[in-house]
């Protein structure tokens, strides 16, 4: 089968597209092998015709979907640490998707890559003529560096070589190099979109979309009147994620008096020592790593996500699906009405935050309200819905691709300030 003809209009084909998947990771492992595993099979499930090629599998796809490791021997996953250094791997794994879709390019309509392993793959598709998204899981990645960097710096937390966020400037340039080679960057909220735009992007080269959640059955009756008033912290416990702000929020909040705050997940070293006074007192209940998080979204009336950089947080999903009404910051990159599902503040607004809390815990009408409107959305936050969004994301890349070929490949204006290693 032949590519669709680029005299077509791709958002008024609806045909089946030919997705090329790129994910130089372990799809279907925690994190962003995730995210990446649901994309995947909702496109699948919705008749989309894609050829994966992922590191390895980490957990089963559906039959109609190809699969094609490049990091794998005999079904077994080859660590990225025995190439030496992590960036030799995802290096490898791009070399090869690129060959795959240099081999095959009449099989694929788009092509859909990640972070730091999808350059040559994306300039092989602008070569071929073929539409190509470049995920964008986080922010700009200058502006996380930046942000996440002066945050620790303040609070006195070192940030180790190997984390994510840590400048790396020859990481930056492979992204964006690899933005730059995309017909367009996929971003999952406008927190994302602002930091690209701030950085030279022009809002053609971005393309919104969504990520979602797994739905179990739907939240039924009221919530127990004699259950006190229970907010919750789901996540990393890491400056990044902005506990020290809920903290701070909620101990300075009246509910605080009669309420608990349910903190689950891994500290990053020296976090905890850093809030231990704030972390002792009674109100506060510390359960580490929860690996079935609908159980604490169903005991909880709130959620508290005030991160300071995300992308879009699977977190404020979830709590949505199970009737936890969130409270994020904007940075959060909720899928939100602000006063109706849920509440927003700007990241490190703690007095917006305690009033919020304090808000719904005090009017319980309210916090019914939305609750009801948080089930209500349930369907818009599935993962089918997500893939929906996406399909529609790759015709928008595809339309794009056809009007202006040629470009791809434009490296965008980059930002002025922070060019070097934070101190």
């Amino acid at each position: 089968m032949s590519r669709r003809s680029p005299h077509g209009d791709p958002l008024a084909d609806p045909g089946p597209l030919r997705v090329l998947y790129s994910f130089p990771h372990a799809l279907g492992s925690s994190g962003i092998g995730f995210t990446a595993w649901n994309q995947v099979k909702g496109l699948a499930d919705l008749g989309h015709e894609v050829t994966v090629v992922a590191a390895s599998i980490a957990k089963p796809l559906p039959p109609q979907v190809e699969v094609i490791t490049t990091l794998s021997v005999a079904g077994r996953r080859v660590p990225h640490r025995l190439f030496g250094h992590r960036d030799r791997a995802l290096a490898w794994h791009d070399s090869r998707a690129a060959r795959v879709l240099r081999a095959r390019h009449d099989d694929f309509d788009v092509v859909h890559g990640w972070p730091l392993g999808s350059l040559k793959t994306l300039e092989a598709a602008a070569a071929l003529g073929i539409a190509g998204v470049r995920e964008a899981p986080n922010t700009h990645t200058e502006n996380a560096y930046e942000v996440v960097a002066r945050e620790n710096e303040r609070l006195g937390i070192s940030l180790h070589d190997e984390n994510p966020h840590h400048f790396n400037a020859e990481r930056l340039e492979t992204e964006r190099r690899e933005w730059g080679a995309a017909t367009a960057v996929l971003v999952p909220s406008e927190a994302v979109a602002e930091t690209f735009l701030a950085r030279g992007f022009t809002p053609d080269r971005l393309i919104r979309h969504q990520y979602g959640a797994l739905l179990g059955p739907a939240p039924t009756g009221p919530r127990d009147p004699d259950r006190p008033f229970t907010a919750a912290f789901v996540g990393r416990c890491e400056p990044r994620k902005g506990l020290h702000f809920a903290l701070r929020a909620w101990l300075d909040s009246a509910a605080s008096q009669t309420g608990r705050l349910i903190i689950c997940g891994d500290f990053a070293p020296g976090y905890q020592e850093l809030l231990a006074n704030d972390l002792r007192h009674p109100s506060i209940e510390i359960r580490g790593f929860v690996k079935d998080t609908a159980v604490v979204y169903r005991e909880a009336d709130i959620l508290l996500a005030p991160s300071i950089e995300e992308g879009s947080a699977l977190v404020s999903y979830e709590a949505q699906a199970n009737g936890c009404v969130p409270l994020v910051s904007h940075e959060t990159g909720a899928l939100l009405t602000d006063g109706v599902q849920g509440f927003v503040h700007s990241a490190g607004d703690i007095s917006t935050l305690r009033r919020q809390i304090d808000m719904l815990a005090g009017d319980r009408r309210l916090l019914s309200s939305m609750r009801d409107a948080d089930i209500a959305h349930r369907p818009a936050l599935s993962w089918s819905a997500a893939a929906e969004v996406l399909a529609t994301s790759y015709r928008t890349a595809m339309a794009r691709h056809t009007s202006s070929p040629g470009t791809a490949g434009v490296t965008p204006r980059s930002a002025r300030g922070f060019h070097g290693r934070p101190d």
